[in-house]
């Protein structure tokens, strides 16, 4: 575990895995680096040097000491990748962190060689607003049990959601409610602040956007307009909700593995 002493929020904690070229890991909020890519880590290891930072108040990363700003995850992401040793690297973004991984690109151009964006947007459209003011009084309120049923109920598509046997559902939220980070109301009012609509024509390297085709929470239009404008980008469709990760992990680890090795990256 390295610890990145340079944030403005405090140290952040990151895992490194791997050797070869640099892929960087930007999770999504409410999440951490284990909670959104465990499923995918060896596959993204097996030929390059993963660093993977956990943000303020997820992992390892005690909370913030200072208020989340898009602009200062992306340089704390962008400082993990210099202390673990990475020049340059390919951003592989989810959620928030297609957020995080765009602004990095157009704060840090140079050590920047390729993108990928899953389940992501520009900015918050009304529905995602809504959802995150509900996440963000349920957290205030202690309320960790009703938030791990409004996450099932946005985070996962419905084939996922309702193959859980009914027996099972009081023990699948409380799988949920016991992975809440103690970050995740600041991390979800960095996504309601943020806009990087104006950052997207500007980005000139290999991109792809993974849309997550059964999303309720990042609906997949989101996903659209980022592929429609950023220059050149692919874009490709993955039939699950907002958890990918949980849904259909080898089917996204594909994408991913296939775009990097299509562009050596």
């Amino acid at each position: 575990m390295t610890q990145i002493p340079v944030s403005p929020f405090g140290p952040l904690t990151a895992q490194v895995h791997g050797s070869g070229p640099g892929i960087l890991l930007a999770h999504g909020a409410g999440g951490s680096i284990e909670g959104n890519y465990l499923p995918i880590m060896p596959a993204l290891a097996a030929g390059h040097t993963v660093v993977a930072p956990d943000y303020p108040g997820s992992g390892a990363t005690p909370r913030a000491t200072a208020p989340l700003t898009l602009d200062g995850l992306a340089d704390a992401v962008v400082a993990s990748a210099t202390e673990a040793g990475l020049e340059t690297f390919t951003l592989v973004g989810y959620s928030l962190g297609t957020l995080v991984s765009v602004r990095a690109a157009a704060r840090h151009p140079e050590r920047v060689r390729g993108l990928v964006l899953t389940a992501g947007l520009a900015r918050a459209d009304n529905r995602l607003l809504a959802s995150l003011d509900i996440w963000r009084k349920l957290l205030a309120d202690g309320d960790r049990e009703t938030f791990a049923r409004f996450v099932a109920l946005s985070g996962f598509g419905a084939p996922f959601f309702n193959a859980v046997p009914t027996e099972q559902l009081g023990a699948f939220y409380e799988l949920l409610a016991a992975g809440i980070p103690d970050g995740a109301a600041d991390q979800a009012a960095v996504v309601q602040a943020a806009d990087t609509t104006g950052d997207l024509a500007g980005i000139s390297v290999p991109t792809l956007v993974v849309a997550t085709t059964l999303d309720t929470l990042v609906t997949p239009a989101n996903s659209r307009v980022l592929a429609d404008r950023i220059p050149g980008a692919e874009y490709a469709e993955i039939e699950t909700g907002h958890i990918p990760m949980a849904e259909k992990p080898e089917e996204w680890s594909e994408l991913i593995t296939s775009f990097l090795d299509k562009h050596a990256l």
